[in-house]
């Protein structure tokens, strides 16, 4: 490993295009245009072209919104529902799982034929998707394979493109600040093509440029999250342990971290979004026989969902008329990405369990239900206020700001399910109203 040093270099003066304008896609054509590259993105879907070449956002991000209709006024952003000719090519498109746990790829296969077609020789294929290792050589394989009048060195006199792998590392709802202040890490299938990559991210990138090979490249973004997974699967088994050993799990915490080498993360109802749910699984199908801490953990925070349902069960007991409030359907707070939120899980299973229950959805970034509740005659999407206070049961799944500021006062007489100590104090106890 080596960190680039962008010093005497000079930035590329060149044509992006980004295929995928997602929740990493879109930041990173927005940025790109601010740095002054001319920038086109690519999507599958006509809303997102239109809204981008609108100058708009379509999903809520801190500061994207005026950097995209910054980019597009100045004429450096674009977007469009075909691959272009470029330069650059960065793609951004999912990688979600299957039903087995292993990746599906089919999303880069396509976007790989399609860039095949506009490719002239002497491009830079950059993969920013989240993948198992090895995937920025099947990439270029699916690419060359069809252009064989190209090649990775040049071999035969044919011209060359590169191809690296550059993962990102950033937090939803502080990309814009991330992209640009976190430590980026860039892996080429060859040197040249590592140096090139690390060359356009120096273009926004004030932190350090790390410099590997594609598979270590890869690796790392999954060991990241893998680490930050199985730290959360510890606070999670804790949680589930003192509930069968009646204690308080949140007493308990806050106490083990009074030492000094101890910090013990805060349990929660499950673990969602695109990176944490999904990228230790591309670790265990890479390697099944060493992965088994990973693998345990993935279980645990999988498990926990169907705790939390229990638990409600439990609450609502015979009363199967009782209605619910439910607290948050988005994977974590203050975001409207509901992708692998285990709090949309649990309401589409609440759902579904209580059917002759009222059951009282609260989620500030939804305007509609979901498709997982929308059919469901007895869920209905109301306000945080008017969901506490209609409830027999209160079932928080999702720290948003606008549920921590509820009045302790309105909890009184209901049963209280916390799945993320936000109405406890420190030694476990309920808050009670400020004065």
């Amino acid at each position: 490993m080596s960190t680039f040093d962008p010093k005497g270099q000079t930035p590329p003066a060149s044509t992006v295009a980004v295929l995928g304008l997602g929740y990493i896609g879109l930041p990173t054509a927005a940025i790109l245009a601010t740095a002054g590259l001319r920038v086109i993105g690519m999507d599958i879907d006509p809303r997102v072209v239109e809204a981008v070449n609108a100058g708009e956002v379509p999903f809520t991000e801190p500061e994207l919104g005026v950097t995209v209709a910054g980019a597009v006024s100045l004429g450096l952003l674009s977007a469009q529902g075909t691959v272009p000719e470029a330069d650059t090519y960065i793609v951004a498109v999912p990688t979600p799982f299957a039903e087995d746990k292993s990746a599906d790829l089919s999303y880069i296969r396509a976007a790989a034929g399609q860039i095949a077609e506009r490719l002239k020789g002497g491009e830079l294929v950059i993969l920013e998707s989240t993948s198992p290792p090895g995937t920025t050589r099947l990439m270029a394989d699916e690419i060359l394979g069809i252009r064989p009048d190209l090649s990775l060195d040049g071999t035969g006199g044919r011209p060359v493109v590169r191809f690296a792998h550059c993962p990102e590392r950033v937090l939803p709802g502080r990309i814009m600040a991330e992209l640009v202040s976190n430590d980026r890490i860039v892996g080429g299938l060859t040197p040249e093509a590592t140096l090139a990559a690390a060359e356009l991210y120096a273009t926004f990138c004030k932190a350090e440029i790390h410099l590997t090979d594609a598979t270590t490249a890869e690796m790392a973004k999954l060991a990241e999250n893998a680490y930050r997974d199985v730290n959360i699967a510890f606070a999670n088994e804790l949680s589930l342990i003192s509930d069968r050993l009646g204690l308080d799990v949140w007493e308990l915490i806050g106490l083990a971290n009074k030492h000094p080498r101890v910090d013990i993360l805060r349990p929660g109802p499950g673990v969602g979004g695109h990176c944490i749910a999904v990228d230790p699984w591309f670790i265990v199908a890479a390697d099944p026989e060493n992965s088994r801490l990973i693998r345990s953990a993935r279980t645990v925070n999988d498990s926990k969902p169907g705790h939390v349902v229990r638990q409600v069960l439990d609450a609502v007991g015979e009363a199967v008329d009782s209605t619910v409030a439910v607290l948050g359907l988005a994977f974590k707070a203050d975001v409207d990405d509901f992708r692998e939120s285990p709090a949309l899980g649990i309401a589409a299973e609440l759902s579904r369990t209580l059917p002759n229950a009222r059951l009282l959805v609260a989620e500030p970034y939804a305007e509609s239900l979901p498709a997982e509740l929308a059919a469901s005659p007895n869920t209905s999407l109301v306000t945080a206020t008017d969901a506490v206070s209609r409830a027999d049961v209160v079932v928080l799944l999702v720290d948003h700001q606008q549920f921590r500021a509820i009045d302790p006062e309105l909890l009184s007489g209901k049963t209280v399910l916390d799945t993320r100590g936000v109405w406890h104090t420190t030694d476990g106890h309920l808050l009670e109203r400020s004065e």
